[in-house]
């Protein structure tokens, strides 16, 4: 009987790792939005292998990319240690955007929401951190636009992010254009028009980001 209970127990572990491997390459290929069953057929499981795994598809999102957004996370601990602000802005937002444009299910997961995904609130919560501080350093240093908040950023950089592979399609690294000129808009410039008020706030840019994320729950 032990000897059943180990070879389950191995069984249930190569399971469990061939469904996040496989999982991680449809949905770079597909995003967050693929279908699970097609997970679970690739992998050469049936789909209640799959559900008895990750019940949701929250659950498989988080297991699949919890420790893969280190370099993103380094990226931004540099930004934050620039001396100027501008400069680690703008070296984050092309780490960033290289990430975006390397495969659709790191796209999904930095520019939309999903409920219940611990890996993608540490992500947004660590984006967020990097760009208030650099926004807030480079206002004060007079290269950032006075009234350009983080709100404005993240959802800036969420609705360019969301293209970024239309654009691969047409050229590979198309996306250094648009996001150039992006980065031009936040620049201080003294005739630029003030921004119409209010801006959006912290929980108006959470529904923006759920309403564009993953919808399928199969």
């Amino acid at each position: 009987m032990g000897a059943h209970a180990s070879t389950g127990r191995r069984d249930a572990l190569r399971n469990r790792k061939l469904l996040t491997q496989t999982a991680r390459e449809v949905f770079a290929e597909q995003g967050l939005d693929a279908p699970l069953d097609v997970i679970a057929r690739r992998a050469g499981v049936g789909n209640a292998t799959l559900y008895r795994h990750f019940p949701t598809r929250a659950a498989l999102v988080d297991e699949v990319f919890r420790d893969g957004l280190t370099e993103t996370m380094a990226a931004g601990a540099r930004a934050r240690a620039a001396e100027d602000a501008w400069t680690g802005l703008t070296q984050y937002l092309h780490t960033v955007f290289s990430a975006l444009a390397a495969d659709r299910g790191t796209n999904d997961l930095m520019t939309t929401g999903l409920e219940g995904v611990t890996s993608l609130e540490a992500v947004h919560a660590h984006n967020r951190a990097t760009i208030t501080d650099l926004l807030r350093r480079g206002q004060a240093q007079g290269t950032v636009r006075p009234d350009l908040t983080p709100e404005d950023v993240l959802l800036a950089l969420a609705a360019l992010g969301r293209v970024v592979p239309a654009l691969n399609a047409v050229a590979a690294d198309y996306w250094t254009r648009p996001l150039t000129l992006l980065l031009d808009s936040f620049r201080a410039h003294p005739t630029a028009p003030a921004l119409p008020e209010p801006p959006l706030t912290s929980t108006e840019l959470g529904t923006v980001l759920l309403e564009l994320g993953p919808h399928r729950s199969h």
